[in-house]
């Protein structure tokens, strides 16, 4: 049996719509741009990952406790973090067009297409000139002089027209209040860039009442907002998305081996999810490419069809956000250590990963198109704790007899799973449908089961490999909880 992995982003876009996965916002008013809605199955796949996500942080750890922030935080706070002042994006537009570009992606693009050419040494001179960026004349004037040497053209005119390079904040602003000064005055607020300043600030309160001790963890789960400029590969960068993020306060002097652990802990739990071992990998940030407040830092990447991305980031944050809202609050945000009686502002290991992110990696990983008597047979081979609907439940014809057994088992299996009750069509479309939406089991009820002696039997077929087994109804939970268990990815 031939078997072809995904290897294009617009076969999982059109997988995602007809199969209620994911839609584009707004789409009947001709969409919005990198802004997507979650359908039935992209619903159920994305809770069932954040739940698969929130267990193994905070229920399988004594020391880790969850909190659920707002997304509007004083403006004080991203003053603290830097967010104000830092959180910008190179940006350049084309006269001719009106469209606006990332100047640095300009020209990385510019540079693969140098090497695509053959030209390796002046793609490398180019990279060289691109990675010391700002160390001569400053970051926006370095670039702008990279791409008026290099007359690299826009993309979608052709024309080489630019305006100068300038720095675009990312942050949504917008304002508090029933009268508004425009957003510029006291009243201005933002939509949160990231959910890791909400725990932040909310250290000493976490510490002071949930009754815990340096070492110890805060998880949170939420949305957060980003005015990209440049929002492309379907749900892999978006303007509004979701972050599951754990912040983990140590002691200084504990925080490298406490980094190394929570970076072997997260990859080995991505692996636990279901993705393919071969598929991931971690990539260090070198040091000159580490953020000003980051002791290490290293990604966790997937090889999505775009190529090998992030979808997880880990990072030693040292005391250096503390230490901040300490100053800009005036708050006392020391931990005092009663056995050796002193106090410390904790160092930080952080784990975020993008929630949206990881759903599209469930989903590349699993997408499989399989040869099958001579038809094409698409499956989603996820694990089965993730798939959207566990079991499908199929009376083999519409019969009472048959009906009525269909809908006790289906009543029964509700109760712990997500299941699906369908009478429509010939059992092997139904099959195909399932296939399609990444259901692991599927439930026959026929008349050889239910009109032999002894107990009703039914017959279960698998997703992954389309065998069957004829059960007792008594034993089906029992299969199904034990196949659940024992999967692995293929």
């Amino acid at each position: 049996m031939s078997v072809t992995e995904l290897d294009s982003l617009d076969t999982l876009v059109s997988l995602a719509k007809s199969r209620a996965f994911i839609y584009q916002s707004s789409e009947i008013y001709g969409g919005l741009g990198a802004v997507y809605d979650y359908g039935p199955l992209g619903t159920e796949l994305k809770r069932n990952i954040r739940d698969f996500w929130w267990k193994e942080m905070t229920q399988r750890h004594d020391n880790i406790v969850g909190l659920d922030s707002a997304i509007f935080m004083h403006p004080k706070v991203w003053e603290a973090s830097g967010h104000l002042d830092g959180f910008n994006d190179p940006m350049i537009d084309d006269k001719q067009s009106n469209k606006r570009y990332r100047a640095d992606m300009l020209i990385e693009n510019h540079i693969a297409k140098l090497r695509s050419d053959g030209k390796a040494d002046k793609a490398d001179e180019l990279q060289e000139q691109l990675d010391t960026a700002g160390s001569r004349e400053g970051v926006c004037e370095d670039l702008y002089n990279i791409i008026m040497d290099e007359e690299i053209r826009a993309p979608e005119s052709g024309a080489f027209e630019w305006t100068e390079v300038r720095q675009f904040n990312l942050m949504f602003k917008t304002q508090f209040g029933a009268t508004s000064s425009g957003g510029d005055g006291d009243d201005a607020v933002y939509l949160r860039p990231e959910t890791a300043q909400g725990i932040f600030v909310n250290f000493k309160n976490v510490m002071d009442t949930a009754r815990q001790q340096v070492p110890f963890g805060i998880a949170q789960v939420g949305k957060a907002f980003r005015n990209e400029v440049v929002a492309r590969q379907f749900i892999f960068r978006m303007r509004e998305f979701e972050q599951m993020e754990m912040q983990y306060f140590v002691e200084p002097g504990t925080d490298k081996e406490s980094y190394d652990h929570w970076l072997n802990k997260r990859l080995d739990w991505h692996k636990k999810l279901g993705i393919r071992e071969e598929k991931l990998r971690t990539h260090p940030h070198p040091e000159d490419k580490l953020a000003h407040y980051a002791e290490a830092a290293a990604d966790i990447q997937y090889e999505y069809p775009i190529g090998w991305q992030e979808v997880e980031g880990v990072h030693n944050r040292t005391d250096f956000d503390l230490s901040q809202h300490k100053e800009y609050s005036g708050k006392k945000l020391e931990y005092y250590d009663q056995q050796k009686q002193e106090k410390y502002v904790p160092y930080v290991i952080e784990t975020s990963i993008g929630l949206d992110r990881t759903v599209m990696m469930v989903l590349c990983d699993a997408y499989r198109e399989e040869e099958v008597d001579g038809d094409t047979r698409t499956v989603l081979k996820m694990n089965p704790q993730l798939a959207p609907t566990k079991v499908g439940i199929f009376p083999l014809i519409k019969k009472d007899k048959l009906q009525d057994l269909a809908h006790k088992i289906t009543d029964n299996l509700r109760e712990d799973y997500n299941v699906l009750y369908d009478e429509s069509g010939s059992i092997g479309k139904r099959y195909r449908r399932q296939d399609e939406a990444g259901t692991p089991f599927c439930v026959t009820v026929d008349f050889d089961g239910v009109e032999s002696e002894g107990e009703d039997t039914v017959t279960i077929r698998y997703r992954d490999d389309m065998t069957q087994d004829r059960v007792p109804v008594s034993r089906l939970k029992e299969v199904i909880d034990d196949k659940m268990k024992s999967w692995k990815p293929e």
